[in-house]
């Protein structure tokens, strides 16, 4: 085994990693975030909602459960490339069919380990999530000034509608449910309530969810207009999560869910993005965080029951909790940081969170909310 490293990631400001390159061969400028999961690193890779980013796992066993297709939450991994401590080792695991390297290579993602992920977890949330430059070559042949070029040259997120680029090319039907043993994804055979989601990078588990809850889910592009999201006739509307700049993708999205809002009676249910883009429409703020919240440990609190739920979350902005109109109540906060993780309308069903409630890191702490969402369509079909 040679001692020449292989992969190379140039922070914006100068600083240089070295490490062992694994998965594609090649280059990509990103902005890094660091992720503080235990599992779940390939649902992490293929989450849309990473677009434009390179991951840092902070746990140092990433890759020892192989890979597996029943896993992915998209068809690609969507992040441009991730950073281990340890170089992944053959799986052990009856459900995988591929080794992590081998599931990067074939879809062109780069991975590089033998990283002090520490070092450089406390380097993103001291600069808060820098424009890096990530190469892999196996002989080991790295342009250092060439790379923190292109680390600086990187536009950022900020600004930039990301949703375009991972929502689904035109609308389709889901009915695939959550994974049960021993059966596996069982289909929804007896839906009760039509949902239309509107797709700005929505995550496979969060419409298993919605099936799971007795829902027949159309899923539309983010471009979606109120006229089209309004011609299906649905019971209720579901805003998926997504990448990028919430601020840049309201631009039509924000237009789109006030025409779903003006109707009063349709319940509405946003994650993540679309949690932020509904407290656009509603007339709040968002902004962009130092360094984000990644991880599936996240202590977050219902302000109207007290209970504490242990979630999932991936977001660089957040909702501006000082920025919420009168009528728009706060439900949910980060124990962590105390930012907004939750709100919804005072007098009728429409609310959002921040959090990932599919991700199910409690693991049930969170399902509340699909329910919830069934609860108010069913109510207001009993008029």
């Amino acid at each position: 085994m040679t001692d020449t490293p292989t992969a190379c990631l140039a922070l914006a400001d100068g600083t240089v990693f070295y490490g062992r390159g694994f998965g594609a061969v090649g280059q990509t400028t990103a902005e890094l975030c660091f992720n503080t999961a235990m599992t779940g690193y390939q649902e992490i890779m293929t989450d849309p909602s990473y677009a434009g980013q390179v991951i840092t796992f902070t746990f140092p066993h990433v890759g020892n459960t192989g890979a597996t297709d029943e896993d992915d939450e998209t068809l690609d991994p969507v992040a441009a490339g991730m950073i281990v401590k340890w170089d992944p080792t053959e799986p052990s695991n009856w459900r995988s069919t591929d080794t992590l390297d081998g599931w990067l290579r074939k879809r062109g993602r780069i991975g590089m380990g033998g990283v002090d992920t520490r070092r450089l977890t406390r380097a993103i949330r001291q600069q808060g999530a820098p424009h890096v430059a990530l190469a892999h070559d196996p002989d080991g042949n790295f342009d250092v000034e060439a790379l923190v070029a292109a680390a600086r040259a990187f536009a950022g997120l900020t600004g930039r509608d990301l949703a375009k680029d991972v929502t689904c090319a035109q609308s389709y039907r889901w009915d695939e449910m959550r994974w049960a043993w021993p059966q596996g994804y069982a289909r929804q055979t007896e839906p009760r309530h039509k949902v239309v989601a509107v797709d700005y990078g929505a995550k496979r588990n969060i419409l298993r969810c919605l099936a799971s809850a007795g829902c027949d889910v159309t899923v539309l592009p983010a471009t979606a207009t109120a006229e089209e999201i309004l011609a299906l006739d649905p019971d209720g509307v579901f805003l998926s999560n997504g990448p990028g700049d919430p601020a840049a993708t309201g631009a039509y999205a924000v237009p789109a869910i006030k025409g779903v809002l003006d109707r009063q009676d349709i319940p509405v249910f946003g994650i993540c993005l679309g949690h932020q883009i509904l407290a656009l429409a509603l007339g709040a703020q968002t902004v962009k965080m130092n360094h984000g919240h990644h991880g599936a440990n996240h202590p977050v609190k219902d302000t109207r029951s007290g209970k504490v739920e242990i979630t999932s979350m991936n977001h660089g902005f957040t909702v501006d909790a000082q920025s919420l109109p009168d009528g728009v109540e706060q439900t949910h906060v980060s124990l962590f940081d105390g930012s907004n993780c939750g709100i919804r309308l005072a007098d009728r069903p429409v609310f959002s969170v921040q959090y990932h409630p599919e991700a199910s890191p409690g693991p049930m702490d969170s399902y509340y909310l699909f329910e919830e969402f069934a609860a108010a369509m069913d109510d207001r079909k009993a008029g």
